[in-house]
């Protein structure tokens, strides 16, 4: 029970988030590379599956994150999720961190490593760790997430997937691109047939806020590929991402 008494200090966000589900992306986000000192985040990741027998389910994250360094980063994360015609459940807190390895100049590609505790309120205890390769180029970006996942329970395989983005700087603070995710099987079967999701996406940002704040707005729509077919035709996204320095 001690490792929920430490993190109850967010268990108040959970009455601001909306459910999580296991459908790749759904609450999810692809993780940039880079940490800026003193730059404090909150963020609300929302995604919806629609269509199909899982039409309705939804899901959220509520995260909030500091970095402490150029460096170091590290925040707390409120999952929930819904089932159709079901009430909203809190399903896990994590406590998550960020390091950035270094910086290939001539790719102009950031690497980091992102390491996850997960305590699941109904189920095993998972643990999460990824590599963020992310790269820049004048009004390009691109980032790749590489995930391994494990359920803290003996005989469990470690979970493979991925998360892939890229967009370009359009006009004004407009950026359009497209972002997937996906499962990759695990250490026992690699490269089943499984879960996929695809689409377009919009970013756009709002400036000169409270704190020298930005909001970050993200819509998008990702199409189901692969075993998600069998359940749905894809889902909603939403993020919405406040930055500040403190």
């Amino acid at each position: 029970m001690k490792k929920y008494a430490f993190l109850s200090a967010v268990a108040l966000c959970a009455a601001l988030a909306t459910p999580a589900a296991a459908a790749p992306g759904l609450g999810g986000k692809v993780y940039g590379a880079r940490i800026e000192k003193g730059v404090t985040e909150v963020e609300m990741r929302y995604g919806r599956l629609s269509g199909d027998a899982a039409d309705g389910e939804d899901a959220a994250v509520l995260e909030l994150s500091h970095g402490f360094t150029d460096n170091f980063l590290a925040g707390v994360l409120v999952e929930t999720e819904r089932e159709p015609h079901e009430s909203r459940k809190v399903e896990a807190y994590s406590i998550e961190t960020i390091g950035h390895i270094g910086r290939v100049d001539s790719l102009g590609l950031d690497i980091a490593l992102y390491g996850e505790y997960e305590a699941v309120r109904h189920g095993a205890d998972e643990i999460e760790a990824k590599l963020l390769l992310q790269h820049t180029k004048g009004p390009f970006d691109a980032r790749l997430n590489l995930k391994f996942g494990k359920e803290l329970e003996k005989g469990e395989p470690v979970e493979l997937g991925y998360a892939v983005s890229a967009d370009w700087a359009a006009f004004g603070e407009f950026r359009f691109g497209a972002e997937a995710f996906g499962n990759l099987g695990t250490t026992k079967d690699f490269l089943p047939r499984d879960e996929h999701f695809a689409g377009p996406m919009v970013r756009t940002e709002l400036e000169h806020l409270p704190g020298d704040g930005e909001l970050e707005i993200e819509a998008g729509y990702l199409f189901a590929l692969g075993k998600s077919r069998d359940e749905t035709n894809g889902q909603l996204r939403l993020v919405l991402e406040y930055e500040f320095h403190f």
